[in-house]
């Protein structure tokens, strides 16, 4: 009589037709601690997702009645809180490619890495298990805003809950993300969620800015190098690959990348594997990969400055920062947590915006983005006095010669009878007077101008 299986033993779905290969998996993962069920077939698999409860599932990509993606895509709709992982032929980057695409956890190759295949399961196993509504627990809201030095995304608009929403889904993959976003919306912030919420949170995070590293320097930065390999080299260094293993590497304006050092990231990404400067053997890594650029990445590969190849296997999964014009309906908020912070930081009482103050903040349009809205209210703070920051207290830089016509992202003009009529009870109490009109709005002259044409008056 066979012995119950403790309860705390974790369950995988080996799938695969050739005995060897499952005979292989049930030994390596049996050694982890880890109960295997085999499947030699699609309708196998299936047959046993119906029936059995699994932790984790692992299959070929070819079998006798279908493909792995068949199995990947039926998991992620009826069991989309078990990772399923594929096992791909060698250098058949772009199937694993789509299967990461279609919802896949990882992959490994054939002929297979026992080492790589134990790490990869370890971090499936790690991932928490979703509610009972399948629904991916969203990142906690609150705490600092998505700029560059806080941890967590402030917003209750639509465009943020969903971003908040996809955050939560890749980090349960660890399928390459690509982060597309203006300078200052908070792309790292987005980095360190989608690596705090996953499998790899208690592991490294490594941050590097792509733009800001000098090009003869960068394939040292990344991969290290050896004692002597080249001037200055005065001993060995260890890469940020080497660094970040285990966790996130984080490729900030990976667009800046150059081209030689292009073609070594993308074998070091194929391979999983990088080479020192001056050595003469490739080191294993484990290491997901996020990177961000303002630029548009894809336009770069038309132009020649980024490789196609590089471009596909960074861009599995993408993500958009939203600029702040987008979702000025959150600016309260933020600017409440910044003023808190600033106050924390000081060590004083947290000064309040003044509705003037408010009003004049939403109707600027950011091209700093959230970055930009912290440096004006730290000005204000510094330099002005009193508990309530008004609008005089607020400065902004000046806009751009020729910029008379209004931006179309600013904010639409009043929706309401009731906003309507009360620009022009200030029209009317300032005589007419827009310069006048619109400093008591708390508004620029051009964001006056605009909203007059709005309602037809010019």
């Amino acid at each position: 009589m066979t012995a119950p299986t403790p309860a705390a033993m974790p369950r995988a779905l080996i799938v695969d037709d050739e005995p060897d290969i499952l005979t292989l998996l049930a030994i390596s993962l049996g050694r982890m601690g880890v109960e295997t069920r085999p499947a030699a077939s699609v309708q196998e698999a299936l047959s046993a997702l119906g029936q059995e409860r699994f932790d984790f599932c692992l299959t070929d990509l070819r079998l006798p009645d279908g493909d792995g993606l068949m199995l990947v895509r039926h998991i992620q709709q009826h069991h989309p809180g078990l990772p399923v992982a594929i096992i791909t032929a060698h250098g058949d980057m772009q199937s694993a490619i789509d299967a990461l695409k279609a919802g896949a956890f990882d992959f490994v190759n054939k002929p297979l890495d026992l080492e790589r295949l134990r790490a990869m399961v370890e971090t499936a196993l790690r991932l928490p298990p979703l509610p009972a509504d399948t629904t991916p627990p969203a990142p906690p809201v609150g705490g600092a805003p998505a700029t560059e030095g806080g941890d967590r995304l402030i917003g209750e608009t639509p465009v943020m809950r969903q971003l908040r929403a996809q955050i939560a889904k890749v980090a349960r993959s660890q399928a390459p993300v690509f982060i597309q976003g203006e300078s200052g919306t908070g792309k790292e912030v987005i980095a360190r969620l989608i690596h705090d919420l996953g499998p790899r949170a208690g592991k490294p995070f490594v941050p590097i800015n792509c733009g800001a590293i000098p090009a003869e320097l960068m394939e040292s930065e990344l991969f290290g190098h050896r004692k002597g390999s080249f001037t200055g080299a005065t001993s060995d260094k260890q890469g940020l690959f080497q660094a970040a293993h285990g966790g996130t590497l984080f490729l900030d304006e990976v667009a800046d990348l150059p081209l030689p050092v292009q073609v070594k990231l993308l074998r070091a990404l194929q391979e999983r594997a990088v080479r020192p400067v001056g050595a003469t053997r490739e080191e294993a890594v484990d290491v997901r990969i996020v990177s961000a650029s303002h630029k548009d990445l894809a336009r770069r590969v038309q132009d020649g400055g980024f490789r196609q190849d590089l471009f596909y296997r960074l861009n599995v999964i993408q993500l958009n920062a939203p600029a702040l014009r987008e979702h000025p309906e959150d600016i309260p908020a933020l600017a409440r947590d910044i003023l808190r912070r600033l106050a924390e930081r000081d060590g004083q009482p947290p000064r309040q915006l003044g509705e003037d103050a408010l009003r004049r903040l939403q109707g600027y349009d950011f091209p700093g983005n959230v970055r930009e809205l912290e440096n004006i209210l730290e000005r204000a703070v510094a330099l002005g006095e009193g508990a309530v920051i008004h609008a005089g207290d607020l400065s902004f830089p000046p806009a751009p010669e020729g910029a008379n016509e209004p931006s179309s992202a600013l904010p639409p003009a009043p929706r309401t009878d009731e906003e309507g009529a009360t620009i022009l009870q200030a029209l009317e109490a300032h005589r007419w007077n827009r310069t006048r009109t619109a400093e008591a709005l708390g508004l620029t002259l051009r964001q006056l101008r605009y909203r007059l044409a709005k309602m037809g008056l010019k």
